[in-house]
């Protein structure tokens, strides 16, 4: 299966470009949730935080950062923005290459990023912060 975002890097497939250096582009959402919504992505390709290197996606969030900036200092007006990345297909990830989400937001927009998110108790932290203590210290040990 060919990769849209891969094709967008290579100049095979349309993008409305806003930043672009040797290593990372950034293009307008062809599905905006709101006015201005950019998607940062590396150019050469990983599909999700399993196989992405930290330095990557560090820049993602440099990028992210300077994107979410300029929206709050032109025209746009952002008062703030919505700087995610939808890890896998539970998450909402529909493109397999990983990208960082933009979204530059307005006091009282009313949009609901999270729509549907229940809040749930944890029926025992103290169980589920001992399963990733121990999770990251077999992920160091790996290292």
């Amino acid at each position: 299966m060919s990769c849209v975002f891969c094709a967008i890097v290579g100049g095979d497939a349309p993008a409305v470009r806003i930043y672009e250096d040797d290593d990372y582009l950034a293009f307008l959402d062809i599905r905006p949730i709101v006015r201005g919504h950019t998607l940062v992505v590396p150019k050469k390709h990983t599909v999700d935080l399993t196989d992405t290197p930290p330095s990557t996606l560090a820049d993602l969030i440099r990028i992210g950062q300077r994107i979410g900036l300029a929206a709050r200092d032109s025209e746009l007006k952002a008062d703030g923005c919505n700087i995610a990345v939808n890890d896998g297909k539970a998450a909402f990830q529909s493109v397999f290459h990983i990208h960082l989400h933009v979204a530059p937001r307005h006091a009282g927009d009313k949009l609901s990023f999270a729509k549907g998110l229940v809040i749930r108790r944890d029926p025992d932290r103290e169980a589920t912060g001992r399963i990733l203590r121990d999770a990251l210290a077999e992920l160091d040990v790996k290292e």
